[in-house]
């Protein structure tokens, strides 16, 4: 084991250091807690009598002794979603491991859990972001009732797990183990379906062609296969030590993760106060766990959308992070996947070459994680070293390979596929963003061109129709951030700005919206902030300024004259004109997106 990288042990400490206080009030309020709460302890006698009214007659005369665990099931199941979709029986398999050790497991609660996929580009995407806090609340309420000893939680996809993690953290006195689903099995390349998106933007294939590709590439059971932000939500969990060790990318509706799942029960239900490995939540994110999940995002070139939700988690645990901190990683922690929009392979190519055993193992080896941390398989990070299979129908852990099974995928320190990181911090007089550099072609890193300004991703589409985007130009596009529109993700803009660059054009995208979670070749700084409605300068851009992007130095500027610049006053939000901007749901979140903070704060709404 190689000593820590003195980047990793400098920006920890500093993490320490700015955190000391809101982390010693959290560890308190989560003392205290754990103190006065022990699971059933408050409870009546009509209290208890609710909670195991409709139990099965042994888990009932368990609930009523009092001497037996209580497994806690938040579940994020609907069938609609291929990612949750498989969640439909996990409810049993918990059931019946946890009735195996003496126990008890009880549905909780089920939080929302909507899919980017199907809202990108529409009204209900405005939701997305803000469903987050809303399934914090939600996992909050299912755990309100002081029934459990435990908890684990079923959700993968994009604000499900970050959601569902920081309502756990509130809960911090409970140990939570976060049960994935896995990833669906390969469909067409990811290059196919985007050549024909980029054809149907420019009105080279019909509608039918469209479908029939995104139907062959989404076709089944489970998580996307591209490096979005439900994959990377996975790998977190596993780097940051609340899943079991490989349980990642397993897919879904087979005999390996069922044994994962019940094994997840059995885990949970052995970490409780009232046996011999007590193991809170709150003992497993920390600061060394959060720099951890800062480390494997940069390694593996993940979401972009994590610079928002890791910032949020950490705040629910009184860990204070900011971009400056992942700017930092990114600069030391070489990049060794190469997984779409990183290149052509999938997350199942991934895992195949030696995942998230083989990725840990080398960033151990480096001194770039930090080894000492407490998971829920253990304490020490060395557990996730190991993948689990499947022996005479026995779940056993096994080493992982020494080398990767696909240099294309999946690669070693000393051979990385770049030496710095996938994401990058940019700054300028128009604010603070940030870029996924990994996912653009060094050609494109660097542009100087005038800006056009829209204000709603549907401008961009419907000037590029009317044929005014054929040459070099900086598409901004504001009053996108958390607090004008809930911040949807402007996925509109991918297959339109990509076929422009192919073209020849140089083009780049500056906003304070988000991208995808798979943001990919064009160059785009994203989450802006302060944002446009919150008087960032962004909105003072007018279209024609000249603006210089250099993404390789970390800067952007908008080449106006410092006098001009300085008096310049951000130009007002328009009035929604919609007529369907009360509805769908949308009027509902007015107050959350009133108090939602910055991008960089984590767009929560729950205040610092």
């Amino acid at each position: 084991m190689s000593d820590l990288h003195p980047r990793l042990v400098e920006v920890t400490e500093r993490i320490r250091a700015r955190s000391r206080d809101t982390r010693a009030a959290y560890l308190e309020r989560t003392r205290r807690a754990a103190a006065a709460h022990p699971a059933r302890s408050g409870l009546s006698c009509a209290n208890l009598a609710h909670a195991f009214a409709a139990a099965p007659t042994t888990d009932k005369l368990r609930l009523r002794g009092g001497a037996h665990a209580n497994l806690g099931i938040v579940t994020a199941f609907n069938d609609m979603l291929s990612a949750h979709q498989p969640y439909e029986g996990y409810p049993a398999i918990i059931k019946t491991a946890a009735r195996e050790v003496g126990a008890v497991a009880q549905v909780a609660g089920g939080v929302p859990a909507m899919c980017d996929g199907v809202t990108q580009g529409n009204p209900g995407m405005e939701l997305s972001l803000l469903s987050r806090d809303v399934i914090a609340m939600g996992t909050a309420v299912a755990l309100s009732h002081n029934m459990f000893d435990a908890a684990v939680m079923l959700g993968v996809c994009d604000k499900i797990v970050p959601g569902l993690v920081i309502g756990a953290l509130h809960f911090g006195h409970l140990p939570v183990i976060l049960v994935p689903a896995g990833p669906m099995m390969t469909g067409i390349s990811n290059d196919e379906k985007s050549k024909v998106r980029q054809l149907f933007a420019t009105g080279k294939a019909d509608r039918e062609a469209l479908l029939d590709v995104e139907a062959r590439a989404y076709h089944g059971a489970g998580t996307c296969t591209f490096y979005g932000t439900a994959n990377s939500n996975q790998m977190l969990m596993e780097v940051m030590g609340l899943h079991l060790p490989g349980a990642a990318f397993v897919h879904p509706n087979t005999p390996l993760r069922d044994a994962l799942t019940a094994e997840a029960a059995r885990r949970a239900l052995s970490l409780t106060a009232n046996g011999p490995s007590y193991t809170p939540i709150s003992q497993v994110v920390d600061e060394r766990a959060v720099v951890n999940g800062i480390a494997a995002l940069m390694a593996t070139g993940g979401s972009t959308n994590h610079t928002i939700h890791l910032v949020a988690m950490a705040a629910a645990a009184g860990i204070r992070i900011t971009w400056d901190d992942f700017d930092d990683l990114s600069k030391v922690v070489p990049l060794l996947a190469s997984v779409y929009p990183n290149g052509k392979a999938d997350v199942n190519h991934f895992h195949a070459a030696g995942g998230m055993a083989f990725l840990i193992g080398e960033l151990l080896a480096a001194g770039l994680l930090h080894p000492d941390v407490t998971t829920v398989a253990g304490e020490g990070l060395h557990h996730y070293r190991r993948e689990p299979v499947l022996q005479d129908n026995a779940l056993i852990w096994r080493d992982s390979p020494a080398a990767s099974l696909d240099a294309t995928v999946l690669r070693s320190v000393a051979e990385p596929f770049a030496p710095d990181g996938g994401l990058r911090l940019i700054r300028g007089n128009i604010g603070r963003g940030v870029t996924k550099i990994s996912a653009v072609k060094p050609e494109h890193r660097v542009i100087e061109a005038p800006a056009i300004v829209f204000d709603t991703q549907e401008q961009l589409v419907a000037a590029h129709k009317a044929g005014e985007l054929h040459r070099n130009f900086v598409a901004v596009i504001r009053f996108q951030g958390p607090r004008a529109n809930g911040m949807p993700e402007l996925h509109r803009l991918t297959p339109v700005l990509g076929a422009l660059q192919d073209e020849g054009f140089k083009v780049a995208l500056l906003t304070d919206g988000r991208m995808s979670g798979a943001s990919g070749k064009v160059p785009a700084v994203i989450h802006m902030s302060p944002e446009a409605l919150g008087g960032g300068p962004i909105g003072r851009l007018r279209t024609g300024d000249l603006i210089r992007l250099d993404a390789n130095a970390g800067t952007v500027e908008a080449l106006v004259p410092e006098a001009e610049w300085a008096a310049r006053a951000a130009v007002p939000a328009l009035p929604p004109t919609d007529d369907l901007a009360g509805s769908l749901g949308r009027s509902l979140f007015n107050g959350l997106r009133g108090i939602a903070l910055s991008a960089e704060e984590g767009a929560t709404t729950f205040g610092n």
